[in-house]
């Protein structure tokens, strides 16, 4: 008798057999780095900077769009050079370009100085976020859904962490310490994520015409739903930016000032989780009713702070954003991958982009009388925002048809392979 065929594992290039949770561990490392603490560290330092560098309110949000304005940057790199988000020289440039980044803003009180800074922090940031994400829709396709889910909550942990660096700096240190132990922080992760392998490269198109004609004939045409996903992914990134911007300096304006950082480490906790618990809902529900109950979950959380006030709405607040703004980033960016639209993590990546770039514009105007005002436009473009992911419901294509087959309706059953983040896409809504 044959033995049976051994289960697949994620293989190199030598054919050496690799555990996708050591896959998971290192896109996990490299996401905290570069989002967790290249992007988010900003928000708790953000009143340190206020009080102690005389940081004023406008300059401060104009430090944040520097920041996303580099982050667009990354993501167009990442959507016009493909090539470079598969090299791991890039990968690697990036993470010590971050450290440095970040050990330098203490350096100078020159805003100027800064800006740049924080541009450079948001280029390599996107660049980072797209191999690492990249890399997890490819290598971990056919793994369980859960595995990229807690690669995501890398973010999470990188937030959780470097909000409790600040929480207990701030007590002894200054701002200054603050941004240097965020840069080893960030040094100190870079040292797993160092070894992520990134996607490998596509077949070469001459190599598979049949397949490329056949997917062209067979595949159905997805541009309508990925236009919902994409309005609905940018306006995201409107709403969630101003709350991941001022969130501890709006709750700081009504509680004591250990709450807002408290609430920010409560943000990471909550993070941490998140995706793989959304991605065990897709056994049940499908993900653009997933992304439109996340949605709206977010939205309440970015509000309470402003229409109830006091130290449990602000608790409560911080576990609804952690909970659901990677959610909605991971259920966004599968979604895409499932619809196999063309770069759809670059695009979207860029869409977000332009969204996080407009979050502090049009917040500015409202932070004369504080940050309130700015949560609660916050909140509303976020249900704009789930508004969009609704119309992505109608009609999905739940069911991908594998290339070369003939297309198969909504109905028929859950294609458990499409990406690894989420498995029963034909669930009923």
């Amino acid at each position: 008798m044959t033995a049976a065929p051994p289960r697949p594992h994620a293989t190199g290039s030598r054919g050496v057999r690799h555990s996708p949770w050591a896959h998971v561990a290192q896109a996990a490392a490299a996401l905290g780095a570069g989002m967790g603490v290249g992007r988010f560290v900003y928000t708790p330092i953000l009143p340190l900077m206020h009080t102690q560098a005389g940081l004023s309110a406008a300059t401060g949000a104009n430090l944040a769009t520097a920041n996303y304005v580099g982050y667009l940057i990354g993501a167009l790199a990442g959507t016009f050079l493909p090539r470079l988000m598969r090299s791991p020289a890039v990968l690697r440039s990036c993470l010590v370009l971050l450290s440095v980044s970040l050990a330098a803003m203490p350096l100078t009180h020159a805003t100027g100085v800064w800006l740049l800074l924080r541009l450079c922090a948001g280029v390599v940031s996107a660049v980072i976020f797209v191999i690492a994400v990249s890399s997890l829709l490819s290598h971990l396709r056919d793994h369980p859904a859960h595995l990229p889910g807690w690669a995501f909550g890398g973010v999470g942990a990188g937030i959780a962490l470097s909000g409790a660096l600040v929480l207990a700096l701030r007590t002894i240190a200054d701002w200054q310490a603050a941004w240097w132990a965020s840069a080893m922080l960030s040094a100190l992760l870079a040292v797993p994520a160092w070894f992520l392998r990134p996607e490998p490269a596509p077949p070469s198109a001459s190599a598979t015409p049949a397949a490329g004609a056949e997917r062209r004939e067979t595949g159905p045409r997805t541009h309508r739903w990925f236009t919902a996903l994409f309005a609905s992914y940018t306006l995201e990134g409107v709403g969630y930016i101003i709350a991941g911007t001022f969130l501890v300096a709006a709750i700081d304006q009504s509680s004591p000032g250990w709450i807002g950082s408290g609430a920010w480490v409560l943000v990471g906790l909550a993070a941490i989780p998140s995706s793989a618990l959304w991605a065990g809902l897709g056994r049940r529900w499908s993900r653009p009713s997933l992304l439109l109950a996340a949605l709206g979950v977010q939205a309440v959380g970015i509000a309470l702070p402003a229409l109830i006030g006091g130290v449990a709405a602000a608790l409560i607040s911080a576990v609804l954003f952690g909970a659901t703004f990677i959610g909605v980033s991971t259920l966004a960016l599968a979604t895409g991958a499932h619809l196999r639209f063309p770069r759809a993590v670059a695009l979207l990546t860029a869409g977000y982009s332009v969204g996080q770039i407009l979050g502090p514009l049009v917040a500015t105007p409202l932070l004369r009388h504080g940050y309130h005002q700015a949560l609660l436009l916050a909140a509303a473009v976020v249900l704009a925002s789930a508004v969009a992911a609704a119309l992505l419901r109608i009609g999905f294509p739940h069911h991908m048809p594998a290339l070369g087959h003939p297309v198969v309706r909504a109905e028929a059953a859950p294609d458990r392979q499409s990406t690894g983040l989420g498995t029963a896409e034909a669930r009923a809504d």
